[in-house]
């Protein structure tokens, strides 16, 4: 899984690197067939936002959470993508 990491009006620092990679190897753990992630962390006045668009093996997934921290951000993040992955596997073992 390749993360694709950049930042609009803020600094992507390696802390932060660090937390996105070791937030999303769980995201591996629940689906092998993520291709590509493009994560998006963005500041706008006091709201902290982070996107991603998952690119998988026939379809993609997005997601975007907005907190005043960054970290928080992240966290709701990864979790509305978990869902939407366990859904999109349910799915792919039913059919």
């Amino acid at each position: 899984m390749q993360i694709n990491l950049s930042g609009h009006h803020v600094e992507v620092t390696s802390s932060l690197r660090e937390y996105v990679d070791t937030k999303f190897s769980k995201l591996e753990r629940h689906f092998d067939h993520i291709n590509n992630v493009h994560v998006v962390l963005t500041v706008e006045k006091l709201n902290q936002k982070a996107e991603a668009n998952i690119h998988m093996n026939g379809s993609e997934v997005f997601a975007s959470a907005v907190n005043t921290d960054m970290y928080t951000s992240i966290d709701t993040l990864v979790d509305k993508l978990d869902r939407q992955i366990l859904k999109h596997k349910g799915k792919i073992s039913h059919h």
